[in-house]
């Protein structure tokens, strides 16, 4: 396929929608105390338990870190994901930072257990897709993902990520890298 035939390509749609909520470092601070009231009325949802799991935690703990290493990669980082007009916080998304050299990005999300498998991770994929393709810098983006996460594997299916490698993180393991052009349009 060439590259004029990927930038004709059109993203696969989802049923579901979600737009996404700054998460900002006053918002993860407040979840690292556990304090969900706060963090709420700062990003105007209300979120959920699930923002101030031990897991969550260490997320917030770390993004926050790279902000205030540099403050310009706030813009890049974690979202909540929201659908409804009601605003149901239904998981969280963003980029690891901003593209790299290269144009690389590379994307993370979770949906909460309580909307699993109900096209949510699909929808959240396909903003991200959006917002990638919708900044010049960006010419790829990554995903890693465990080769035991089956759902993940599926949700990318069907975006065009090809395998490009493998990675080891001392704590999650080993993961599988796909990439897929960002140019694709939207």
């Amino acid at each position: 396929m060439t590259d004029e035939a990927d930038r004709q390509m059109s993203l696969p749609t989802s049923p579901k929608h979600v737009r996404f909520v700054e998460l900002s470092s006053t918002a993860m601070s407040a979840l690292l105390d556990g304090d969900l009231p706060t963090a709420s009325n700062t990003t105007g949802v209300a979120l959920t338990e699930y923002f101030v799991t031990d897991t969550a935690r260490e997320l917030w703990r770390f993004r926050i870190d790279q902000m205030a290493a540099d403050p310009g990669h706030a813009q890049w980082m974690v979202r909540q994901a929201v659908t409804g007009p009601e605003g149901v916080v239904i998981g969280h998304a963003g980029f690891h930072g901003p593209p790299d050299e290269a144009g690389m990005i590379e994307i993370g999300y979770a949906v909460a257990p309580d909307f699993r498998r109900q096209g949510y991770g699909r929808a959240i994929l396909i903003e991200l897709l959006r917002r990638a393709a919708d900044e010049p810098a960006v010419k790829t983006v990554r995903a890693t993902i465990s080769p035991d996460n089956v759902a993940s594997l599926a949700t990318i299916a069907g975006f065009g990520f090809v395998q490009v490698g493998e990675d080891w993180d001392e704590q999650l393991g080993l993961g599988l890298i796909f990439e897929v052009p960002a140019n694709r349009s939207c």
